[in-house]
This record gives structure tokens, C-alpha cells and sequence, in this order.
């Protein structure tokens, strides 16, 4: 892979390009048929399209970010290699969200990180779940509430570092990098309804945790 995947790259360390809330996939399948067919600068574009939203997403995962930076071009180490058996029957990013989810629960079962607070999904699949359902709290922006804005950000981020692993990663999936809970469920390779109640118990776990900031 090229220079420009060095670890100083624009948008692995730094914010994430807000072009890429809108990424044709299109675009994707294209540059995909490329890079199978030898063309690295093809590959290159990918990383450079992709990079930033599979680095949020494993940093909020692991709350380490050297060891997010290391996992992150393992995720598309990964991916080059198991690029010719990629056949376009989902979207490119989804199918790159799942190798970003084996290779961090690869990781923390190697270190022998175990999950607080595990539950039977099963017994959520009964109940009524809102889609609509917000995770955290909606603020106005003002300047002299920006104080009060980073302790926030810090209260959600330690409420987010007590959920279980799985309950963490569907969250961060579907209210920060915006997936739907079908592009979630494949990329965890798990059914909707799990999904779905993942969402429901961890989000019910953050207002409860988080309770003082949602009745403000």
C-alpha cells in the first residue's frame, strides 16, 4: 500500500472526512473490481475512503488509540487479502465493518478481555423496541456551554466503556457511524432480532447510566 497510509494520514488520526456520509457504493464496486484485477493505487482509494470511519470505529471500541491505529491497517491488511473472494452481494463497507469486528474480538480474546454485564439477547426479542430511539442526549451548541459539552462527551464515553463488547459495537454501528440494522447485522454476522435487542438493552443501559444528562 502507499505512502499515504502512513500513520500521520489525513483522516486515520484526524476527524473523519464528512464526505464519506455520502459514498456511492457504486464508486465502491468500481474501485473494488480494480483492485482485484492488481491495481493498488485502486486499493489506496478504498483505504483513503474508508480509513477514517473503521478507525472511529474500532478506537470507540477499544478506547486505545495506538492499539486502534495497529488494528486498523490489520483490518485492511485483512481486507487485501480476502479481497478476490469479495463478490459485491453487499456493500463494500459492510463487508469491511465485519472484518473490523472479527479482527477486534480476535484481539480482545487474545488478551483475555472479558465482558461485564453479558445478557440473553433472547430474552429482549419479545419487546417492543423504538427505532427511533436516541442513545444519547440532544444539546444546543453554544460557546460557553463547551466546557460542559466535553464533560459529557467524557461521561458517555465511560457509560459506552461499561457495556459489554457486543452491546458497545452496536451502538457505535448504528447511532455514530449510521449503519442500518441490516448492514449491522451482517457486519456482526448476527440476525436482526439480535441485533435489534442488543440496541434496545444497551441503549436502556446508557439512559439509566447516563440519567442526570437526559432529564436536563
Amino acid at each position: 500500500m502507499s505512502g499515504d497510509t502512513s500513520k500521520d494520514a489525513k483522516g486515520l488520526n484526524g476527524p473523519v472526512d464528512p464526505d464519506d456520509a455520502a459514498l456511492d457504493p457504486d464508486d465502491d464496486f468500481r474501485l473494488v473490481a480494480l483492485a482485484q484485477s492488481g491495481d493498488m493505487r485502486a486499493y489506496d482509494a478504498l483505504i483513503t475512503r474508508h480509513r477514517g470511519r473503521i478507525f472511529a470505529m474500532i478506537r470507540n471500541m477499544i478506547h486505545q488509540e495506538a492499539d486502534a491505529w495497529d488494528l486498523s491497517q490489520e483490518v485492511f491488511i485483512k481486507a487485501w487479502q480476502a479481497l478476490p473472494k469479495f463478490e459485491a452481494k453487499a456493500r463494500f463497507s459492510t463487508w469491511l465493518y465485519r472484518i473490523a469486528h472479527n479482527t477486534v474480538y480476535d484481539w480482545t480474546r487474545k488478551r483475555k478481555v472479558e465482558s461485564a454485564g453479558e445478557l440473553n439477547d433472547e430474552i429482549f426479542e419479545r419487546d417492543r423496541i423504538d427505532p427511533a430511539a436516541r442513545t444519547t442526549p440532544s444539546f444546543t451548541d453554544a460557546p460557553d456551554e463547551s466546557l460542559a459539552h466535553g464533560e459529557l462527551r467524557e461521561k458517555i464515553e465511560s457509560a459506552l466503556s461499561k457495556l459489554s463488547p457486543e452491546h458497545r459495537e452496536v451502538v457505535i454501528l448504528k447511532d455514530v457511524q449510521g449503519l442500518s440494522y441490516k448492514e449491522i447485522a451482517e457486519a456482526m454476522e448476527s440476525t436482526l432480532g439480535t441485533v435489534m435487542s442488543r440496541l434496545f438493552y444497551a441503549r436502556q443501559k446508557l439512559q439509566s447510566m447516563l440519567k442526570d444528562e437526559y432529564q436536563t
